[in-house]
Formats: structure tokens, sequence, C-alpha cells
């Protein structure tokens, strides 16, 4: 059974840096990754890394700001975020078994986290 609890939201000025953490079970050979929902708008797939660790994918939004990490030794996902803008602001899910949707355009997965929320003020 897939468990994911995040840790490390909270309020930080525009600029600024967060690491979020989400204790993983459970989770084995699973695209692990990060989304985010702000108010009115969709769940969107911000970073997602691929089972060893090798590979990546970040929104373009984010790219060159946020790093996401697997500890498999401590079974811990980690997502960095430097620059942050007040645009960031959001509730922030880890997920696990992300994949594509149809057409490529968007992430999905079907494990979720309760959510950690992050507020970047200007």
């Amino acid at each position: 059974q897939v468990q994911l609890v995040e840790s490390g939201g909270g309020s930080v000025q525009a600029g600024g840096s967060l690491r979020l953490s989400c204790g993983a079970a459970g989770y084995t050979y699973m695209r692990m990754g990060w989304f985010r929902q702000a108010p009115g708008k969709e769940r969107e797939g911000v970073a997602v890394i691929y089972p060893g660790g090798g590979a990546t994918y970040y929104a373009d939004s984010v790219k060159g700001r946020f790093t996401i990490s697997l500890d498999n030794a401590e079974n811990t996902l980690y997502l960095q975020m430097n620059s942050l803008k007040p645009e960031d602001t959001a509730m922030y899910y880890c997920a696990a078994d992300c994949f594509r949707t149809f057409g490529g355009d968007t992430w999905a997965a079907n494990y979720w986290g309760q959510g950690t929320q992050v507020t970047v003020s200007s």
C-alpha cells in the first residue's frame, strides 16, 4: 500500500526558498512527483522523477528554480524551491505512480498525499 505524507510548506517572501519533503512507503519502481493546485485552477504537475532518479520532468514555469530528488535510503521525496514567486502560491501534493495523460500534455497520478500549503508574498 502506498502512503505519502508531505511536510515543509509555509509562508515565504518572494525570492525566498522552501524545501518540501514527502515521506513515502510502498512506492518502489514508481515515478514520483510533485503537483500543485492554486485556488480556481486545475492541479498541475510541477516535477516528476523516474525510478532510479536519473530522468526528471519540470513544468516550464519552474525550470531552473525547482529541483526534485528522491532519497531511497530515507524513503523521502524532496522538492527544493528557490527564487519563489507569488504565482507559486498553491497547495502542493506529493504523488506516486505518475503518468502522462492521453496526448502527453499533462500529468496525473494514482496515489496522493494530503497536501501542504505554500504561500509566497510579494
